[in-house]
């Protein structure tokens, strides 16, 4: 198994993150509201669509990073047999190995995992009402994106918020029908991207009394 120098796996490393957290932006400006006009015909209450458009978000970054995470396990156990030709750590072998190897990752079975999460979402609405597989575009675009972030080193991770928390202006940008003096977060519209802790891209939320 053929592996980078250090050097040229950081500098892969550098552009890939650039890559990604430019997606992420992407995601959250054009594919996020496209999300919303597919949604709107089945919901009307606009902070109902919102909530599921974050929930996406969160169910799709968790059912990526746990597909990554076996994924990773069964690679670094094929190279543990197959040493590499450069000496560099299991880790940093198996991480570029899953970057160049896209196809060993499963997204149809993660968006099928996303959408049965969302089915059974305490603060969502019931299938019956909106099969979310109207999103599907959206989620396999998260799901993709959140697996790729985890090949990276640090790896990107979202912050998942909780309603009711208190306003972070150092994580998060109020939405423009929010409550500007109300010091609590009612729900939130977008999560904020994480690295080691600190956030690198703000999130979006809707703050009231």
């Amino acid at each position: 198994v053929k592996t980078w120098s250090p050097c040229q796996t950081r500098r892969a490393c550098a552009s890939r993150r650039a890559c990604l957290i430019a997606r992420f932006n992407f995601i959250y400006a054009k594919d996020r509201l496209d999300a919303e006009a597919t949604l709107r015909p089945y919901v009307c209450n606009m902070e109902v669509v919102q909530r599921i458009i974050y929930i996406a978000v969160v169910e799709s970054f968790h059912a990526a990073k746990m597909a990554f995470w076996k994924v990773k396990v069964s690679v670094k156990e094929t190279l543990a047999v197959h040493p590499c030709d450069i000496v560099t750590s299991l880790e940093v072998a198996a991480l570029d190995y899953i970057a160049c190897h896209k196809n060993l990752y499963d997204v149809r079975a993660c968006i099928e995992e996303v959408i049965s999460s969302m089915n059974i979402h305490p603060k969502l609405p019931c299938p019956a009402e909106v099969d979310y597989i109207v999103i599907s575009s959206l989620i396999r675009e998260l799901c993709c994106l959140a697996f790729s972030m985890q090949t990276l080193i640090p790896a990107l991770d979202i912050a998942v918020g909780v309603d009711g928390e208190l306003f972070n202006k150092c994580m998060y940008y109020r939405s423009f029908d929010s409550d500007f003096s109300a010091p609590l977060v009612a729900y939130h519209v977008w999560p904020a991207l994480l690295e080691r802790d600190v956030v690198i891209v703000k999130g979006e939320v809707v703050t009231r009394r």
